[in-house]
């Protein structure tokens, strides 16, 4: 009887979370439109106007291939850089050598502006795909390696021993020991990395590729399509709040249920 209270308090406070969140988005959308009829200005098009030019790229133009563009180049730089980034952390929170060896190359690598490896890329490799890709894995290893360093530096030491004590496996220990008290800090790194790596591919792509959402949005700019410009956020807010749903939800109550 107390698990089933407990259950349908805890549906009846997702149902409420849910209705808020809802409330929300539809006191934005309706503040947007009622403020486009204020104005009714070319510069500041309406809500409405907005959902009819999405139709009309999604239906009639590139948009749903160039979302698909952007949304392939930014899971491949994505994975790449969580990777090496979450090695290279790992690796410095946990041997005090590596740290000492690399802690100036994170540094360096942090503040170099990405525009600037963005360019080099370029120069260097040439207007190509992997050239693209590079940039911003570059641009995004740093800020993983940073978060995922403090993660390594807080493992509780007594779960290592304890892990020797009964010999437990490096399989095992990673599995159910180590990589579950550095969740928090991967979740975190995983949202903070993709926000950044969005606008670093949008940017890459307006700078050196003939496709994808920065090169819409170059062409749209150079049109005054803000209608256009707008349109193609609301697809890539999209997109955003579609990979919350599916990846990183789950993920965060797995962390929860962690704790």
């Amino acid at each position: 009887m107390a698990k089933s209270t407990v259950s349908s308090a805890q549906v009846s406070l997702v149902a409420r979370t849910t209705l808020i969140k809802i409330s929300v988005f539809l006191c934005l959308l309706i503040g947007w439109q009622l403020l486009a009829m204020g104005l009714d200005s070319p510069d500041f098009p309406s809500f409405i106007n907005t959902l009819a030019a999405f139709h009309y790229h999604a239906s009639q133009g590139d948009l749903l291939n160039n979302v698909f563009i952007t949304v392939t180049r930014v899971g491949i730089s994505f994975t790449l850089a969580m990777l090496l980034g979450s090695v290279m952390g790992i690796l410095m929170g946990a041997r005090a050598w590596f740290n000492i060896i690399t802690d100036s190359v994170l540094i360096i690598l942090l503040n170099i502006p990405a525009l600037v490896v963005i360019i080099l890329s370029y120069i260097w490799i040439g207007l190509v795909e992997a050239a693209a890709i590079t940039a911003v894995v570059i641009n995004k290893i740093p800020t993983v390696a940073v978060m995922l360093r403090e993660g390594a530096r807080t493992t509780d030491p007594k779960l290592t021993e304890l892990a020797r004590v009964y010999n437990i496996s490096w399989f095992r220990y990673l599995r159910y020991i180590y990589l579950p008290q550095l969740y928090p800090f991967l979740l975190a790194a995983a949202r903070n990395g993709l926000s950044l790596i969005w606008k670093i591919v949008l940017v890459v792509e307006l700078l050196g590729r003939s496709d994808g959402v920065g090169f819409a949005l170059h062409s749209m700019f150079q049109f005054f399509d803000i209608a256009g410009i707008l349109a193609y956020t609301m697809a890539f807010i999209a997109v955003v709040f579609l990979i919350e749903l599916v990846c990183f939800k789950p993920f965060d109550k797995r962390v929860q249920r962690g704790r």
